[in-house]
């Protein structure tokens, strides 16, 4: 668990129960900005052979996951509590707390919306997405971070990538995945 460099691309691998029938690389690039955190997903490869969602109204959907979907889990280091953020490059998003592993606090979810950008060509697809401050855990000396993706391919199949896969099964949700750690400026 190595402390993240501003905009380092960091690959992710596919878990190896789901392996994609097409090509494909995986990164996610993570930088500190004044007003939040910058990931940039980039999917390169036949992207022309996954089903990627149409483009929609922005706006909060449940179950973007079983889809093509990019994604990150951020806790405050040392504490139970995390969030999970869901985004689709239909420009639809999903935004969730829990208190614990998979114990959701539904009574704590409001939070401010991230801000998507999406390029699509038959070779690759970027997504970046802007989380404000007020979206991600109380602003702790380091974040640690879990990043991932569920890709489907044209033919129906999903493949699971994350920066690491704890368990024989994916698992996004694992404490272990959120090996990613990222020191943030004190203000």
């Amino acid at each position: 668990m190595n402390p993240v460099s501003p905009a380092t691309p960091h690959p992710l691998q596919c878990h190896p129960a789901t392996p994609p029938g097409t090509p494909l690389g995986l990164s996610v690039a993570v930088s500190v900005e004044r007003d939040g955190l910058l990931l940039v997903y980039t999917v390169s490869g036949h992207t022309d052979a996954l089903r990627i969602p149409a483009p929609t109204a922005p706006g909060p959907l449940d179950g973007l996951w079983q889809h093509t979907c990019l994604e990150a889990f951020v806790a405050a280091e040392g504490g139970a509590t995390y969030r999970e953020f869901n985004f689709s490059p239909s420009g639809q998003w999903a935004a969730y707390r829990f208190a614990s592993e998979r114990v959701r606090d539904t009574n704590a979810e409001a939070s401010p919306p991230p801000s998507l950008e999406l390029s699509l060509t038959p070779a690759c697809l970027v997504l970046s997405a802007r989380l404000p401050w007020a979206a991600l855990p109380p602003r702790p000396g380091t974040l640690c971070i879990a990043l991932s993706a569920v890709i489907e391919e044209a033919n129906g199949h999903l493949s699971y990538w994350a920066l690491q896969h704890p368990q024989a099964r994916p698992d996004f949700h694992h404490p272990a995945g959120r090996s990613l750690r990222l020191a943030l400026p004190q203000n």
